[in-house]
């Protein structure tokens, strides 16, 4: 596959017309810059797509129009894709496994929690990023949808609580779309159970409110943590679905024999 540059990139009502939100929100996300990429199987009327951003891909068009080693380079990416591109995806990678995820939209209007004694709830700005950077590596993908923590820290779209200059909590539009926000959020381990996601969360959905947008909300089926969160929110759950983690490439499709 090739990589577009934005100018090359096809109308996304081409190739998304008929998918849910959760898809068209994160292919409408790959148009703010430096935010993801677009691949084809050429650069002229193209058969077939990949939209990539963190580690997230959607796959569209016929998947006859790519090998098995045109995948390679999305090894350990959460894939949403047709069930046509099953067997293509299993031929490129010696791992695929399906995980169910379900999709919420904000529903219920919550007010922000008061937040403990010492913590301040507010708008991320540009000065911030070297305090998301200052985070541990294990909460780094929370911007890497935005490209890093400088992309986060200025998109206006994230809320952190602070306590002494620290971040200890972000919530964040993860994908913007033009009728949908899909929020994520992080707490550091030690400061879990007060309430500070839910007071983030819900900051930051009054502000897609007010851009005129709905958020939404995707996890894992078993992230029971997650679930919580969302409805307590007010997120109530609208579909479900499945996207497929992918291992390694497999031998075969690296163009390894032996």
């Amino acid at each position: 596959m090739i990589e577009l540059s934005p100018g090359q990139v096809p109308a996304l009502s081409t190739w998304f017309a008929a998918a849910p939100p959760v898809a068209t929100t994160l292919a409408e996300h790959t148009q703010v810059p430096g935010a993801g990429h677009w691949w084809a199987d050429g650069p002229v009327a193209p058969r077939a797509i990949a939209v990539s951003c963190a580690d997230h891909l959607l796959l569209r068009g016929e998947p006859t129009a790519l090998a098995p080693i045109a995948l390679t380079p999305f090894a350990a990416h959460y894939v949403q894709a047709p069930a046509r591109f099953l067997p293509l995806l299993s031929s490129a990678f010696d791992l695929l496994v399906p995980w169910e995820r379900m999709a919420y939209v904000y529903r219920v209007p919550v007010s922000p929690p008061r937040p403990p004694h010492g913590v301040t709830v507010r708008r991320l700005t540009s000065a911030d990023a070297p305090a998301l950077a200052a985070m541990a590596s294990d909460t780094a993908w929370i911007h890497a949808s935005w490209g890093g923590p400088a992309g986060l820290a200025a998109s206006g779209h994230g809320w952190a609580a602070f306590a002494k200059g620290r971040v200890l909590a972000v919530a964040c539009t993860y994908f913007r779309g033009r009728s949908y926000e899909d929020v994520a959020c992080v707490t550091v381990p030690e400061h879990r159970r007060q309430r500070l996601a839910l007071a983030c969360v819900t900051a930051l959905c009054q502000d897609i409110a007010a851009r005129g947008h709905t958020p939404s909300w995707t996890c894992s089926r078993d992230n029971r943590p997650s679930r919580l969160v969302a409805w307590t929110a007010g997120f109530r759950l609208a579909h479900e679905y499945v996207h497929y983690f992918t291992g390694q490439p497999a031998r075969r499709a690296a163009g390894i024999t032996a």
